[in-house]
């Protein structure tokens, strides 16, 4: 039987966790509280080498309460996009989250580093060492004067989504429908489009997951990055409003760029549904797709651990050998793994930070 290999991961939602309950913070990360897909202890038995941490502003009516569970377990649905939240009450939630992440590493002894350049993730990946990048779903902490964007990326940011789910000063982000595709309003706003190019200037990567359609053409035609989607499927599969077009995907491949796979199960299973109950055949459907469409140089995995319904073969993050196996069943060999485990994100990002 072929060795499992190290996974570096597109998105999880951790620091959430965290920010949730931070008096508990030691428990959670460094020994696990039996909660969540994440902790250090289980990221070391799944073979987790790494990943973007994203910072995520909750809003008020969050999409994890159980009338929306309900809704997204019965389609069609079609969620409300929730309130625009202001960078006065996003920044300071943003710093906490930015705190935590350095935190990890500091209480880790070792086994943890935040990384701001590819060759750091290199030799974390060499030395066995966790790495992660900083990484903001959703740029409410920035405000229009972009003043904020220079401090957090002081920090260690790296990577930034413009928008999630609801709108941003910079743009507009697609609700949950399904089904639904993914021109849901208007495109990027002026100072959306002064972000991407402050973004260039500073080697933030740019993530097109949860943009609209109008938004990711403005950052196609503006920026001069690959187009990265962290987090996302294939909507040829399942007709969600969160999967990218084959148009998407066509100009994903021809800026040399990248979809991360996402586990959440009502972007994968092609009846739209958030039920776990579900086997391996979509989660390959949707490799298959984004590979046929995008080649195998510009695929890999992107979880949305401790964000979303995950199937039931999967778990939680120690389920990832699981998957790599039902991967080698399916026929993919070992270049091709090895791709999709973690090169390809390591390629990616050296294409765009340098």
């Amino acid at each position: 039987m072929s060795d499992v290999l190290p996974v570096f991961d597109g998105h999880n939602d951790f620091l959430l966790r965290l920010l949730r309950d931070p008096r508990s913070r030691e428990a959670i990360w460094l020994t696990g509280n039996g909660k969540g897909h994440l902790d250090l202890p289980r990221m070391k038995q799944g073979h987790f080498a790494g990943g973007f941490f994203a910072i995520y502003i909750s809003s008020p009516q969050a999409h994890d309460s159980p009338d929306f569970e309900a809704m997204m377990n019965n389609p069609p649905f079609d969620l409300p996009l929730p309130a625009l939240i202001g960078h006065e009450e996003a920044q300071p939630v943003a710093l906490a989250m930015a705190g935590h992440l350095l935190w990890m590493e500091r209480a880790s002894d070792g086994a943890f580093k935040v990384c701001r350049t590819v060759a750091e993730l290199r030799d974390c990946l060499a030395r066995g060492v966790i790495s992660g990048i900083m990484h903001m779903e959703g740029a409410e902490a920035i405000g229009p004067d972009l003043d904020a964007l220079h401090a957090f990326h002081a920090m260690g940011l790296r990577s930034l989504g413009p928008v999630w789910s609801r709108p941003t000063v910079f743009g507009h982000g697609v609700p949950f429908r399904f089904p639904g595709d993914p021109d849901t309003g208007e495109g990027l706003t002026e100072a959306g489009k002064a972000l991407v190019s402050a973004c260039n200037a500073l080697k933030i990567m740019l993530d097109l997951s949860h943009l609209n359609e109008k938004g990711f053409d403005d950052v196609a035609r503006l920026s001069d990055a690959p187009l990265v989607a962290t987090h996302s499927n294939a909507h040829a599969v399942t007709a969600s409003t969160r999967n990218l077009t084959d148009r998407q995907l066509a100009m994903i491949r021809e800026s040399r760029g990248m979809v991360g796979l996402n586990y959440a199960t009502s972007f994968l299973r092609p009846d739209g549904r958030q039920s776990a109950d579900m086997g391996w055949e979509p989660m390959l459907q949707h490799l298959d797709h984004l590979i046929d469409r995008l080649g195998e140089d510009h695929v890999g995995l992107g979880s949305d651990f401790d964000g979303a319904t995950i199937p039931q073969g999967i778990g939680d993050v120690t389920g990832l050998p699981a998957l790599q196996a039902a991967m080698r069943a399916h026929g993919y060999d070992e270049a091709l793994m090895k791709k999709l485990c973690h090169e390809n994100w390591f390629a990616v990002l050296e294409r765009t930070w340098g």
